[in-house]
């Protein structure tokens, strides 16, 4: 059988078909727009999503036999608020992930309700991206369309309803509402009532392996599969993506380095950072994680390689960068604010340390070191907890640079382990498809059999020590930057 895993990203939805063994039988992505109507805003049509969705997932399995396609579930972006009203209508564009408008709500609910009340109701505080800050912008903001909300859904659970006429989304997305009762596994009605919806405008919520439905029959003929094909909940991008790593069970780690960089710790036992610069959710795989999440991580190094300095060879860029550890050139890598650890929406990137001697390389190599340096502020807190950590798997389109994943292994001193199939969030929604349709008992038996390491990046003793003394110096830098923000 086959099994389709949509990975609904910021710039493109991708599409992967595997097959019963976990083999990747093909892969297809297609883009569409991102808006910024405002400076700080970030929106897109959930329209677009799914129609480059239905155009994909015909060029995906246009080659095999459709009618063994058994199942499709979903990694997704995260926070992002799709209104619908009582037609099922979307009433506006989807205000995204990275969008930073919300800085009067997020600062209403963190100290007019207060961070020990949010932590108590759902074990996060607000964030400028969750999505109920977008929530009560759109009550205080636009009323019109507020008073329009009969269905509140995330992104990819758009693309569920459209394939099956259900309103769901599961826990590990739902977990980045800021509505939900992470440690309960439920909505939070205390905070349906602080942001003056009901919880009947809120999806079903499901288990990320469990089937919300087949697809719709008018469906299943525009894409040529049987109707009894099944749609799994399928999860947050994050949660998607250590699925697809095999970052499930107990105390294991995933770093991923999209747009976006996360680095997230799997726990079978629910735990909140008190200082909560960490995300606390709920996991794909039935149990919990911790997360740290870095607004612009990839990101940093296509804006440095694109649009300053003009070039697509990135690989030919990093080859002059050779003395690791070295490096006098700092970069703070907030290009859209930051959220982990510093929940600044107000942040920005800087450069420091320049001379008249320092090179085109060097900037490089700040942009990839700060992007290991911030990942590494969110490890601290980690280990704070009591989190011993000596290895973690690696994904996302930085991953695919053997320079950035040793800068990562020696700035974190962690073992980095590069699996076969780099395809995160696609990989994890196919697998949690296979699951969703009884292939596989549970997430962590199809991980085991799926996922392999191939490679492993080991720390460097000496450059450990180098990163160390350069760490300490680039935690000296957003708190002393931090007043001109």
């Amino acid at each position: 059988m086959f099994y389709i895993g949509v990975d609904l990203g910021t710039s493109a939805v991708k599409l992967l078909l595997m097959d019963s063994d976990g083999k990747i039988v093909n892969i297809v992505s297609k883009e569409y727009p991102l808006y910024f109507p405002h400076p700080g805003w970030s929106e897109q049509k959930p329209e677009d999503w799914y129609e480059q969705t239905v155009i994909g997932i015909k060029e995906l399995i246009r080659d095999v036999d459709k009618s063994q396609v058994a199942g499709i579930s979903f990694g997704g972006q995260m926070h992002g608020l799709v209104i619908l009203d009582e037609n099922d209508q979307v009433i506006r564009p989807a205000i995204l992930w990275n969008d930073g408008r919300t800085t009067e709500e997020t600062e209403y609910l963190n100290t007019v309700i207060g961070k020990e009340k949010l932590s108590e109701y759902t074990a996060n505080i607000a964030f400028a991206g969750f999505t109920a800050p977008k929530i009560l912008w759109v009550k205080n903001k636009e009323p019109e369309n507020f008073a329009r909300i009969a269905k509140i859904m995330l992104p990819k659970d758009y693309i569920a309803y459209k394939l099956t006429g259900v309103h769901c989304t599961d826990v590990s997305d739902a977990s980045g509402m800021l509505l939900f009762d992470v440690k309960n596994r439920k909505w939070s009605r205390e905070m349906c009532d602080i942001c003056g919806i009901s919880v009947d405008q809120l999806a079903k919520c499901y288990e990320s392996y469990e089937t919300v439905g087949t697809v719709l029959p008018q469906v299943a003929e525009e894409l040529g599969v049987s109707a009894s094909v099944k749609v799994a909940a399928g999860a947050g991008d994050n949660a998607a993506a250590a699925v697809g790593t095999g970052t499930v069970g107990d105390n294991m780690c995933n770093i991923s380095l999209g747009t976006s960089g996360t680095i997230f710790i799997s726990s079978k036992n629910f735990g909140v950072d008190k200082y909560n610069a960490l995300h606390s959710f709920a996991h794909a795989d039935g149990s919990y994680h911790l997360m740290g999440c870095m607004l612009s991580a990839a990101s940093c190094n296509k804006w440095w390689m694109d649009d300053i300095i003009g070039t697509k060879d990135y690989a030919g860029e990093q080859q002059s960068i050779e003395k690791l550890g070295e490096n006098h050139v700092y970069f703070l890598p907030y290009l859209m604010g930051e959220r982990s650890p510093h929940n600044n929406p107000n942040a920005r990137a800087v450069f420091l340390g320049m001379s008249m001697d320092t090179t085109r390389a060097d900037m490089t190599q700040a942009v990839l070191e700060g992007v290991a340096f911030a990942l590494r502020d969110s490890l601290e807190v980690a280990k704070s907890l009591g989190i011993e950590l000596t290895r973690t798997k690696i994904c996302g389109g930085g991953a695919k640079s053997p320079l950035w994943k040793k800068i990562i292994a020696n700035v974190l001193n962690l073992k980095v382990d590069v699996i076969e199939s780099e395809e995160g969030p696609a990989m994890g929604g196919a697998m949690l498809a296979a699951v969703a349709c009884g292939e596989y008992g549970s997430v962590e038996e199809i991980a085991a059999k799926v996922v392999k390491v191939v490679e492993t990046v080991e720390p460097d003793a000496d450059l450990v020590a180098k990163y160390e003394e350069r760490y300490g110096q680039f935690k000296e830098i957003y708190p002393a930057c931090k007043p001109l923000f």
